[in-house]
This record gives structure tokens, C-alpha cells and sequence, in this order.
């Protein structure tokens, strides 16, 4: 088997891992057991996942795909370690079985990030006239 088969048959078995853990959080959000923090960390790390708009846009070299190398998995971890153990268990059982619906996840994902991106753009402008009055 060449290099280069083996490099893309295992990072395309970690991307789906990546994948279960992101569904495996979406459900555990639904979870009455998981506290609000952590709903709307899981929030926000699968509207980031499931958005096709960046921090940093993919097309800039090495920094566009940094972003999602760096905030995904520091996003899920953070996650994983606000949701108790016994729930992530049975969420990731529940995710092997869930067929993804890519669309909707990725229309929300996308009014989320681009609400977020627009309320970050209002404060920086209040900022600033605050600044320079």
C-alpha cells in the first residue's frame, strides 16, 4: 500500500470520527442533563462545523485551514468536558445511527455564524464612535 493511501485512509477514518463526536454533541444538547453552558458551547462549535464561513476564509494558505485544525477540536474538547460522561456515552451510540441531513445543520450553522459575525460588527463600530467622541 503506498504512502499516500494510507495517509488519506486515516485521515479519513479521524474526519469521521470528527464527524460522530459533532452529531454525538448535537444530541447531547438536546439532553435535559446538560447544563445551558455547555448547550451553548455545543452551539456554537457545531454552527462552526456545519458553516461554510471561516474565521479564516480556506482559500488564504496554511491560515485558512489552521482555523479549523485549532477551534474545532479545542471547541469539542471544551464541550466534552462540560457534558457528563454517562450522557456523551449514549449520545455517541445514538450518533453511529443518525443519518446526517448536512443541508439543514448547514443553513443554521450559517444564520448563526453570520448573526454572530454581524453582532461582532455592530459592537466594534459602537466601540470605535465611542473612541473617537
Amino acid at each position: 500500500m503506498a504512502l499516500s493511501t494510507v495517509w488519506m485512509t486515516h485521515w479519513k477514518a479521524r474526519v469521521q470520527v470528527l464527524e460522530t463526536e459533532i452529531k454525538a454533541l448535537l444530541l447531547a444538547s438536546r439532553d435535559p442533563r446538560v447544563p445551558w453552558q455547555a448547550k451553548a458551547v455545543v452551539a456554537l462549535v457545531v454552527a462552526y462545523a456545519a458553516s461554510p464561513i471561516d474565521l479564516i476564509p480556506d482559500f488564504i494558505p496554511v491560515l485558512g485551514y489552521l482555523d479549523d485544525l485549532i477551534i474545532l477540536p479545542l471547541g469539542i474538547l471544551l464541550a466534552l468536558k462540560m457534558i457528563p460522561e454517562d450522557v456523551m456515552k449514549r449520545c455517541r451510540c445514538a450518533a453511529n445511527a443518525v443519518p446526517t441531513d448536512e443541508s439543514e445543520s448547514g443553513i443554521r450553522g450559517t444564520i448563526l455564524v453570520l448573526t454572530l459575525w454581524g453582532l461582532t460588527l455592530i459592537g466594534a463600530v459602537v466601540i470605535a464612535r465611542r473612541w473617537t467622541n
